[in-house]
């Protein structure tokens, strides 16, 4: 009887000790991997743009934007570098449908599950880009434009232009003149100029009428900053800006929209001859005839629209640039 019942105490000590190592193996795998995103910062319209998952062990990562699984990027294999120490990261390749910010996700799954648990991602966020020509889409016209600070006042001025003016800035002081300067190319490829455009505008927000821009040949009387060393000249396009006195005044960024609208097909026109009454002088003085004004008739020749021209495409810039990049207008430092 004793003998069966020290078997019966060694069976259970035996089991006791694999159920101890049961529950020992089972509650191992406590150890959190890291995984941490990095890029992925898209522009819209340009193909799709890798997202990158580093993790401290291998195994896969599931990816997601806005909390929406990326496809093709469920269960995408971690490749280790041969560097030292070595690197461990997955990527996704993610195309953009939107501007603006996304928030990014990952979760990671370890190829030791026994070892180590899945982990996630801190929230990574991005903000999608859209080429600058504008924030809504491309424009049927491609216009580039910058600001420049006109020449001055007085040098000595606290607003005389650092370099003397026509300096390309984005800073500006109350009481500078800001001149938006625009050229820009129609649908057909032809330079914008006032054969093919009808109207170029740029509205200042703040500002009750739009700024009419001006097409001009900025002539180059310094031959050696003349592109073929003859002193010959450029034309574009621009429009002032005052600041100051009754003028733009308000400090801060200076949002602005540039506007084209073009010619498709221009009008056609004809010189026909017309009748125009003018009064009769004679040594500078009205000629009266029993106390009326005599009139004669003046033959001259007018233009007039035989068939309106057809409106083309309409170009718009709206700068989206980042705060410290864009025009922005500043108080004068104190003296």
């Amino acid at each position: 009887m004793k003998r069966f019942l020290s078997s019966i105490a060694v069976g259970a000590m035996v089991l006791a000790g694999m159920a101890t190592v049961g529950i020992s193996t089972a509650s191992a795998a406590t150890t959190t991997p890291t995984v941490v995103l990095s890029n992925g910062k898209a522009i819209v319209g340009q193909g799709p743009t890798a997202i990158t998952a580093t993790t401290s062990v291998a195994g896969t990562v599931s990816f997601t934007a806005a909390s929406t699984a990326i496809s093709g990027c469920t269960a995408v294999a971690t490749v280790t570098s041969t560097a030292t120490p070595p690197v461990i990261t997955a990527t996704c390749l993610w195309t953009a449908t939107a501007p603006g910010a996304v928030v990014l996700g990952a979760t990671f799954t370890p190829t030791d599950t026994t070892d180590y648990t899945t982990a996630t991602a801190a929230a990574y966020t991005v903000n999608v880009a859209v080429p600058v020509q504008t924030v809504t889409g491309l424009s049927a016209i491609p216009l580039y434009v910058d600001t420049i600070v006109a020449s001055g006042p007085a040098k000595g001025s606290p607003i005389y232009p650092i370099y003397g003016g026509c300096q390309i800035t984005n800073e500006f002081l109350v009481g500078q003149t800001v001149v938006f300067r625009v050229f820009g190319y129609a649908a057909d490829g032809t330079p914008l100029t006032p054969a093919n455009v009808s109207s170029a505008t740029v509205t200042v927000q703040g500002v009750t009428t739009p700024l009419v821009m001006s097409f001009a040949n900025h002539g180059v009387t310094n031959t050696t900053n003349s592109p073929t060393g003859t002193g010959d000249g450029v034309a574009f396009w621009t429009a002032p800006l005052v600041t100051g006195g009754t003028g733009y005044t308000t400090l801060g960024l200076i949002p602005y929209t540039v506007t084209f609208h073009t010619i498709l097909v221009p009008a056609v026109t004809k010189k026909v001859s017309a009748t125009e009454w003018v009064l009769l002088r004679k040594k500078g003085k009205v000629v009266h005839v029993s106390g009326k004004a005599v009139y004669v008739a003046k033959k001259y020749m007018k233009t007039v629209i035989v068939t309106p021209a057809v409106p083309g495409a309409t170009g718009t810039f709206t700068p989206n640039f980042n705060t410290s990049s864009s025009a922005t207008l500043n108080a004068v430092p104190a003296s």
